[in-house]
């Protein structure tokens, strides 16, 4: 079992930036491709971004690629999500995502883990 846990989120105003961090306990985290998904209200689960297990491939959604960096430390067991230049439409609740498996994927029904959620809110 993983567990995973979501810190960093918070309330900024419209082209600040944030930091995202998701720390994962449990089985070797290197194993693990990650992600990050949000939730905003009245939409669906959205895939943002997502790292392989080593690194060394990352992919981000149209709608954050420039402003997102998807990174991890497998020396710490935890997976970042840098966000710049945020902006309204980016609030949302934002979750940390462990797949069994060394590749990436932007499809949430992939990941077997997943952590309880952070609040991320912009303001105009």
């Amino acid at each position: 079992q993983v567990q995973l846990i979501e810190s960093g989120g918070g309330l900024v105003q419209a082209g600040g930036s944030l930091r995202l961090s998701c720390a994962a306990s449990g089985r070797t985290f290197s194993n693990y491709a990650m992600g990050w998904f949000r939730l905003a209200p009245g939409k669906e689960r959205e895939f943002v971004a997502a790292i392989s297990w080593s690194g060394s491939t990352t992919y981000a959604a149209d709608s954050v690629k420039g402003r997102f960096t998807i990174s991890r430390d497998n020396a710490k067991n935890t997976v970042y999500l840098q966000m710049n230049s945020l902006k309204p439409e980016d609030t949302a609740v934002y979750y940390c995502a462990g797949r069994v498996a060394k590749y990436l994927s932007t499809k949430n029904n992939e990941y077997q883990y997943w952590g309880q959620g952070t609040q991320v809110t912009v303001s105009s």
